[in-house]
């Protein structure tokens, strides 16, 4: 925990949604790790509460561990299959367009509010049931990442996800299907993801503080819909 010393608390959050990641896609146990250690991970930086507290090692032990199993047999990205793609399919372009303004999100953070949104797609998809989806996003608050950004505007939206299916060769959402489980998942229509998109909206936005924009957004996406 020497390193994790040195850092501010927002950076420990940061990485600790890569961490996340690997539970939500790969392992139960560190899923619930972290459901159950989560703010005193941050708020504390990893550091063992004595001898006995083996839950900021094993954390890391198995977040690195999963991180591995996935990469290497496609160091070299052979496949765009990837599982630790989740979090990157939208989050990448958030970040981007986030960049220098008000609402500047740190990698981490961009991949967390991209996690949520595939979370929230899963579910209604009817990939995860409504208590997993609850947990997935419960666990994510305790990892103390946002799930939203006023940035992610249905166009933003919509230009990721091209720009995903662009550049991955067609959708390849890494999605969960249980906790600790997921498989990829291509031909998700343009309903279901802005179905989603509002779903996410809703549950997401309005903790964020961000009830008016929602508000906004809302009507310019129902009206795409039924364009």
């Amino acid at each position: 925990s020497c390193f994790f010393e040195t850092q501010e608390c927002r950076d420990v959050s940061n990485g600790m949604a890569e961490m996340a990641k690997m539970a939500i896609m790969k392992s139960e146990e560190l899923f619930e790790l972290l459901e159950a250690h989560g703010p005193r991970l941050s708020t504390e930086k990893f550091a063992p509460r004595g001898a006995s507290d083996r839950a900021p090692g094993r954390v890391l032990q198995l977040s690195i561990e999963t991180m591995l199993e996935e990469l290497a047999p496609n160091l070299w990205e052979h496949s765009l299959d990837r599982l630790v793609d989740f979090g990157h399919c939208i989050g990448q372009d958030l970040e981007m367009a986030a960049l220098g303004t008000e609402h500047e999100l740190m990698h981490g953070e961009s991949v967390a509010c991209d996690m949520a949104f595939m979370a929230v797609l899963s579910e209604h998809l009817g990939l995860i049931s409504a208590a997993q989806l609850d947990r997935t996003l419960n666990m994510l608050r305790r990892c103390q990442v946002p799930l939203w950004s006023p940035v992610m505007t249905y166009d933003l939206f919509a230009e990721a996800v091209a720009n995903r299916v662009k550049n991955s060769m067609g959708q390849k959402f890494p999605l969960p299907v249980g906790i600790g489980k997921a498989r990829i998942v291509n031909d998700v229509s343009d309903q279901d993801l802005r179905s989603a998109f509002l779903k996410w909206q809703s549950l997401c936005s309005v903790e964020a503080g961000e009830a008016d924009a929602m508000e906004v957004q809302a009507p310019c996406v129902r009206e795409a819909a039924m364009a």
